[in-house]
């Protein structure tokens, strides 16, 4: 693992090896009963779920990161919030999302790999944006869920406060996705700054928006659940 992540210039400890590890057989041990993830292999989970996660870390330092309040929106399994956090001890996360079950793996995994920077939220995002607690209150919203660009930016930008940078991980589409968010963009007072592609020799392919909020969030949004994707903006 540390031969693999020092390729992508991303040093890790062995402690940090450690707990990836045991986060794995979790991941394993969990996916048996519920539908956590289709990648099993060690090798793949290592590369397609964990270092993708951190990726971010290749191309931005780490002092970025440090003493920040990061919420992950959709964050399933995990990704990329939990590799983040064991990466990033000095910062503060927020893991969200709607399937309890997958918040029961969750509070299992950051207590066996006692992981004390994470929070974990049992919510839709929709409904959690409009609350005053959790509305503009991030430095940073990251998010490796798979919806079109047009959605996370109105499930994601309400979270982060004026001025706050969204990292939306995003496939080989992303022009196209960038193409159809521009409406989105406009209406949440979003910009993008940044398209990071991250690739390798084995066709290992990742772009990250780098998106950056320059004005609050119209009170209007986010919708009430169901309307995103029935009336994408």
């Amino acid at each position: 693992m540390k031969e693999l992540f020092s390729n992508y210039s991303i040093d890790i400890n062995d402690k940090q090896v450690n707990k990836f590890n045991k986060y794995y057989s979790l991941l394993i041990e969990w996916n048996k009963k519920i539908n956590l993830t289709t990648i099993t292999d060690y090798e793949d989970v290592i590369k397609k779920h964990f270092l993708d996660s951190v990726l971010l870390l290749k191309v931005l330092k780490k002092d970025l990161f440090t003493l920040k309040n990061i919420i992950d929106v959709g964050t399933g399994a995990g990704f990329p919030g939990v590799p983040l956090a064991i990466m990033l001890p000095d910062a503060k996360f927020t893991l969200v999302d709607s399937l309890n079950k997958r918040i029961q793996f969750l509070n299992e995994v950051i207590e066996i790999l006692e992981i004390d920077n994470i929070n974990l939220i049992h919510a839709r995002a929709e409904e959690l944006g409009g609350d005053a607690n959790y509305r503009e209150k991030y430095d940073i919203c990251v998010s490796r869920a798979v919806a079109a660009l047009p959605l996370l930016l109105e499930y994601c930008s309400p979270f982060i406060k004026k001025e706050g940078v969204l990292y939306m991980y995003k496939s080989v589409k992303v022009e196209e996705e960038i193409y159809s968010a521009e409406n989105a963009l406009s209406i949440l007072n979003c910009s993008i700054n940044k398209n990071i592609l991250l690739s390798d020799e084995n066709n290992f392919i990742r772009y990250i928006l780098e998106i950056e909020k320059k004005e609050a969030t119209p009170d209007k949004y986010p919708r009430k659940p169901g309307k995103a994707k029935k009336a994408p903006l």
